[in-house]
């Protein structure tokens, strides 16, 4: 029997082969669950010592009732499923992976960008509908020396920041958690919100979902940036009020948008979004590659081994919680 109860609180994998190689070295039998209520984790979760978490509410209900927890693991960069001040209040470790898309979401931001400045997806459903005519993407602008703001500038929006310059594209960023020497280092200017909504001519959004930036982008913003403007999002689908931009795209206040994340997901058949041809429109999935999936699975399994080994782990979503609890104390 193994030693500690590790649950899989939900999943839309079907294989966990990379988290069991990680955990068989220590004889550890995960515990597959589909939990959607808070009361579902909570029956399933009461006496776990980690729980690997997807989707799942682990709430302050929830955490308050986790009796012998020392980790939640997140797969994923963002961690808003999890109340991370309970956790860190119970002396809960609360991990994530911040690193294991890097490349994928760069890219498919950049892919984004890019298909709304030369406006290929348009033009290819454009041809398949029989029409062979580029006069119907009429205006594009010249690539070169346009301006991408980043809302947000950490490890992913910085690789986007490095890939975009290959196109020429002058690049700045708002993001008040970052030293200016960071971004000069990378030769990305540091502006406010407002500069950078007036600036920009790719406006890609980068920053967690939490309650500061939730509908951080809305009526206001979208009434600064110019008409030829588009925005890019593929962090999390509520940063951008979706009414304001649904209201922003009907009344031509910017150009388009390019959309891998909504506010709820999957999409509801009548949005008026899925009706605009200047908006792109992909089902969350900048994060995917064989690769990452696989990396991520691995890595969120790292962190519930460092820790019932007695480890803080490589990805320490709540430092504070060293503070309050000894990790020794906990195992």
């Amino acid at each position: 029997m193994s030693q500690f109860k590790v649950v899989v609180t939900d999943y839309e994998y079907s294989t966990f082969a990379p988290e069991e190689a990680v955990l068989d070295k220590l004889g550890i039998q995960l515990t597959f669950e589909q939990c959607k209520t808070e009361d579902d984790v909570i029956a399933a979760c009461k006496d776990a010592d980690a729980l690997i978490n997807q989707y799942a509410p682990i709430t302050r209900k929830v955490i308050e009732q986790l009796d012998n927890c020392k980790v939640i693991s997140r797969y994923g960069v963002g961690f808003n499923t999890i109340d991370v001040d309970a956790a860190t209040e119970k002396g809960i470790i609360v991990g994530n992976v911040t690193d294991y898309c890097l490349d994928e979401v760069s890219n498919h931001a950049m892919a984004l960008l890019l298909s709304l400045a030369r406006k290929v997806t348009l033009l290819n459903n454009s041809v398949k509908n029989g029409v062979w005519d580029f006069k119907v993407a009429v205006p594009i602008y010249r690539l070169q020396g346009q301006t991408l703001g980043l809302v947000g500038f950490g490890n992913i929006p910085q690789t986007v920041a490095r890939k975009a310059k290959a196109f020429d594209l002058n690049v700045i960023a708002y993001d008040p958690f970052v030293a200016p020497e960071v971004a000069a280092a990378q030769n990305v200017e540091l502006v406010t919100l407002e500069e950078l909504c007036k600036r920009s001519d790719y406006l890609s959004v980068h920053v967690p979902l939490n309650a500061q930036t939730e509908k951080m982008i809305s009526t206001k913003e979208f009434a600064m940036m110019k008409k030829e403007a588009f925005i890019i999002n593929t962090a999390r689908g509520p940063i951008i009020d979706e009414q304001a931009l649904i209201e922003a795209l009907q009344a031509g206040t910017i150009a388009g948008a390019g959309l891998d994340v909504l506010e709820t997901e999957p999409i509801a058949a009548d949005n008026p979004l899925l009706a605009m041809d200047n908006v792109i429109l992909n089902p969350h999935s900048a994060f995917y590659s064989v690769e990452a999936e696989t990396e991520l699975k691995r890595k969120t399994a790292e962190n519930v081994a460092d820790v019932l080994s007695g480890y803080y782990p490589t990805y320490l979503v709540n430092k504070a919680v060293k503070e309050k609890v000894k990790l020794e104390d906990k195992l």
